[in-house]
């Protein structure tokens, strides 16, 4: 979940939009970042496709496909070569510090360039943009995490922004756009194996107690099924039924095929 509300994207100063078609796949905040630049906030896009927000970018990387990690860590490592980073809040804030920086020796702006197809000066004028404001977001979605190293993409995301301390202030912090209809509201409100609404573990005897209080049933002590284990059940007969709503599962979901078996096999499938 983001730190930091949509709405604060008006009072940030520059904003970073990285592996995001916001304007097409979540327009709202798209509205948002364009409201923004229209008040004043400078806009970096990094992304390969001259999408409708590279006409109001002050940047536009556009790097090549899958070199995301190179950029961010490229961008950290100017950050901190040219002293812009903010040592207060490293020191106060965060862990690891010093692994980390080792670990961005190798992403020199040459080599990064030389990843990324972008030039060095590119690169360095971002990182430049991004480290001198005081108040800065990021931005990303789909076009970051769906990838081999989507973790360590989102890793790098949030090491960007506590290296120049862009984090627990408003009109700060990392904005991660979901892909698909309301998975955030749905997630917030508990229809997730593991959790309660505003996620409370269900293996909690304390949250289980209030629940079943407020709901006057009894609920299970153990964590139910992810997405993926309930295709495995249906296939297995363990699950006879299902109530698909907002999404195509043979679409989204992992091997189509077997996707396909196991909606075959229910007794019940409501859609």
């Amino acid at each position: 979940a983001m730190p930091n509300s949509i709405n604060e994207l008006l009072e940030t100063e520059v904003i970073f939009l990285i592996g995001a078609n916001t304007t097409e796949a979540h327009p709202v905040t798209g509205y948002r970042i364009k409201q923004a630049v229209k008040d004043g906030a400078k806009l970096i896009v990094a992304d390969p496709r001259q999408i409708e927000l590279v006409r109001y970018a002050d940047i536009w990387l556009r790097h090549r496909p899958g070199s995301d990690l190179a950029l961010l860590n490229g961008m950290a490592h100017i950050i901190l070569k040219e002293g812009r980073w903010n040592r207060e809040f490293v020191q106060g804030r965060t862990e690891g510090f010093e692994e980390w920086r080792e670990s961005i020796e190798e992403y020199t702006p040459d080599r990064v360039a030389e990843i990324t197809g972008l030039s060095v000066r590119q690169i360095q004028e971002a990182a430049r943009l991004y480290s001198g404001a005081g108040k800065a977001a990021i931005v990303y979605a789909m076009g970051i995490t769906q990838k081999v190293t989507g973790t360590f993409n989102v890793m790098a995301i949030a090491n960007l922004a506590m290296l120049c301390g862009q984090v627990g202030r408003r009109g700060t912090g990392v904005y991660p756009l979901r892909g698909q209809n309301n998975v955030q509201g749905a997630c917030d409100m508990g229809c997730l194996p593991n959790y309660f609404p505003s996620y409370q573990p269900v293996e909690d005897e304390s949250a289980r107690a209030k629940f079943e209080d407020a709901w006057g049933v009894e609920l299970p002590s153990w964590e139910g099924l992810t997405l993926t284990e309930i295709f495995r059940a249906a296939r297995r007969g363990e699950i006879k039924g299902l109530y698909i709503m907002g999404e195509n599962p043979v679409l989204s979901d992992p091997d189509s095929t077997r996707v396909e078996e196991a909606l075959r096999s229910l007794d019940l499938l409501v859609v």
